[in-house]
């Protein structure tokens, strides 16, 4: 008898033991809803372009690069890069077509995430214009840092007519510097 009670001791103590070493050790599943949670989940990152994340249960997050890739043949811009830090005074350059420009220049807007517009600026021509061709632009955009981590730099086809079927633009998200 005294046997059967040592073991049922020690088999109340293994399952204990056991129990406590499951619950301990499980842990909640990530739940990972956009390309940041992804990595900041420590998932692996995708050498492409834009970079991708992708989680164990197959589901891939594609980073936020705005329209760049669609607008590519119409303007692009060298400095700031999407999702870059930046602070002001933006030194802001690239090429675009020159019908992008009217006037040798065309507007920068920079927005923050709540859509709130926080600077702008006006792209000028860094050469002949007057061509269909890509032409070099700079501009320079200061702008009070808000509170909010991310923001939007839009770069608009100059539109004098301000008739829609004439209007364009680049998108490229950006973070700000503190």
């Amino acid at each position: 008898m005294n046997k059967n009670i040592v073991l049922l001791v020690i088999l109340i103590v293994v399952v204990l033991a056991v129990a406590v070493f499951y619950y301990a050790n499980k842990t909640e599943p990530i739940v990972v809803n956009s390309f940041d949670e992804c990595v900041a989940a420590g998932y692996p990152v995708m050498e492409s372009y834009p970079e991708q994340c992708k989680t164990p249960d197959g589901k891939t997050f594609v980073r936020d690069i705005g329209n760049e890739l669609e607008k590519q043949d119409l303007i692009r811009v060298s400095s700031p890069r999407p999702n870059m830090l930046v602070q002001s005074p933006l030194t802001i350059t690239g090429e675009a077509r020159g019908t992008w420009f009217f006037e040798a220049s065309f507007p920068i807007k920079l927005y923050d995430a709540n859509g709130n517009q926080i600077g702008s600026a006006i792209a000028q021509a860094q050469s002949d214009w007057m061509t269909e061709n890509f032409v070099p632009f700079k501009a320079t955009l200061e702008f009070q840092i808000p509170t909010a981590k991310k923001g939007t730099l839009v770069f608009e086809k100059d539109n004098p007519s301000g008739l829609h079927e004439n209007a364009d633009s680049l998108i490229m998200p950006v973070y700000f510097s503190e």
